[in-house]
């Protein structure tokens, strides 16, 4: 057991450290989210092969499976926009609200009544993202981008939550995967016409992207998933749960250790020059973190209903 938690706390680690990736990377989010997705689908495909899995489903179904994809895109592009936008510290801290999302989206597409302790956990959330933006003016652009980000990604969670109950959790991963990298093809001539300022599609590696974009699709995508997917048959939905709310943790601590390294000349990164904080910002952020890890905690004190655990999809 004890091996089975220091597994997902490193998978956490690694899920933080996607937005870290985001920030050294040179390709811009589109390109980057497509390569992405292509190399994690082509990955969950050999996977899904090794393990002698049955991958077709009904054309209908496919089709349902491939427009979710479309949304992780959607979510992942606003991730990584917020986090170029934006320090990592304050991305993070905008992705954190994604249980308030998830408690607002929960009651209105799965009818489920609304919990009066999420609630109030939401109002300490709104409270500390609020602080969190009058002591950052300079970046709000990247906390709102961040922020709806969290809000694509708590859709796409309640829109899971019914899937993953008629598919398999790796089946389900490769078609949203492959629908995302679909999403983003059939998105380039818009985006190359409208939104690259006359550069077009910039989808060229430099220097260690290659390195980057492999930790980000094979270590931190298809080997963190499936790992996820294993620990999940061992260690309670409420542990996983627990350790899964400690990611904006782990993101905003190696951000600020990536800066100290670099004040101290220790590391040459001056793309995190940026994650040099105010006060306001960490009171903030400790409270959007707060109502995160303290909600499981509340819920099962209240004795409220657990749903199942679906498998998280990484950031």
């Amino acid at each position: 057991m004890l091996r089975d938690y220091f597994k997902l706390h490193f998978i956490v680690l690694l899920w933080g450290f996607t937005a870290i990736i985001g920030k050294l990377l040179t390709v811009p989010p589109v390109e980057l989210v497509f390569w992405r997705t292509l190399l994690a689908s082509t990955g969950l495909a050999a996977l899904l092969a090794a393990r002698g899995l049955e991958w077709r489903i009904a054309p209908g179904q496919v089709l349902r499976l491939l427009a979710v994809g479309a949304l992780v895109a959607a979510h992942w592009i606003t991730f990584f926009l917020a986090a170029r936008l934006s320090s990592i510290s304050v991305c993070l801290a905008g992705l954190a609200t994604l249980a308030l999302w998830t408690s607002l989206l929960e009651p209105l597409l799965l009818w489920r009544r609304i919990r009066g302790y999420e609630v109030g956990l939401g109002l300490i959330t709104m409270v500390g993202l609020y602080l969190v933006s009058q002591a950052e003016l300079d970046q709000l652009l990247g906390l709102g981008v961040a922020v709806l980000s969290a809000g694509l990604s708590a859709l796409f969670s309640v829109l899971n939550s019914k899937l993953i109950k008629t598919h398999p959790p790796l089946r389900l991963t490769f078609y949203e995967m492959a629908g995302a990298c679909l999403s983003i093809a059939l998105f380039f001539p818009v985006y190359s016409h409208y939104f690259t300022e006359g550069h077009g599609l910039q989808l060229a590696w430099h220097g260690y992207d290659w390195l980057w974009l492999g930790l980000l699709a094979g270590v931190c995508t298809v080997y963190a998933f499936s790992t996820s997917v294993e620990l999940m048959k061992r260690i309670s939905p409420f542990a996983v749960n627990l350790t899964v709310n400690l990611e904006p943790v782990y993101g905003i601590s190696m951000a600020a250790g990536i800066y100290w390294l670099h004040t101290k000349g220790l590391l040459h990164a001056p793309q995190f020059n940026a994650e040099r904080m105010s006060t306001g910002f960490y009171i903030g952020t400790l409270l959007i973190l707060l109502s995160v890890l303290i909600h499981p905690l509340v819920a099962r004190l209240m004795k409220d209903k657990q749903p199942n655990l679906e498998p998280a999809m990484p950031v």
